[in-house]
């Protein structure tokens, strides 16, 4: 098993581009983590369903064939943190890849939504994707403490 984050567009700040860095190192620690990004499509006079459109099929061909899709967006289910690590855990335990999926600045598209088994929110409100990659690896690696019952969640 493998979780692979796929995400438009690499961190701009370099201050947040350190601690997503930061917290993917930790977090493959724990898990067998591969990140791709894939090119975010120019938006600038662009029309915003053509954009989600093309990041969707760059995200969609980030994914293994067969990995369980998990689409992030704030619609989705939420999970405490202990919750979220025990569903890894049993993902792991099934073997299968699961691939997270992080839009760009206008989010998932629909084809994206409809090819994910689950939706997962990272946050009740909407993030900045670049801070739901953040909020993402801090659990990944949280879920991680979680199962080997390690003090960094308390």
């Amino acid at each position: 098993m493998r979780l692979i984050v796929a995400a438009v567009g690499a961190p701009r700040d370099p201050a947040l581009a350190a601690a997503i860095r930061e917290y993917e190192a930790r977090a493959a620690r724990y898990w067998p983590l591969e990140i791709r990004e894939v090119k975010a499509e120019p938006a600038r006079g662009a029309d915003a369903a053509a954009v989600m459109e093309k990041e969707g099929e760059r995200l969609l061909a980030a994914l293994p064939p067969g990995a369980q899709a998990v689409a992030c967006d704030a619609g989705g289910t939420a999970m405490t943190s202990e919750q979220f690590a025990e569903w890894l855990q049993r993902e792991r335990e099934s073997a299968r890849d699961v691939g997270f999926l992080i839009g760009g600045a206008y989010g998932l598209s629909p084809a994206v939504r409809k090819r994910a088994q689950r939706c997962l929110s990272l946050a009740p409100f909407t993030l900045a994707h670049e801070l739901a990659r953040l909020v993402l690896a801090e659990q990944l690696y949280r879920a991680g403490t979680i199962r080997r019952g390690e003090p960094y969640h308390k």
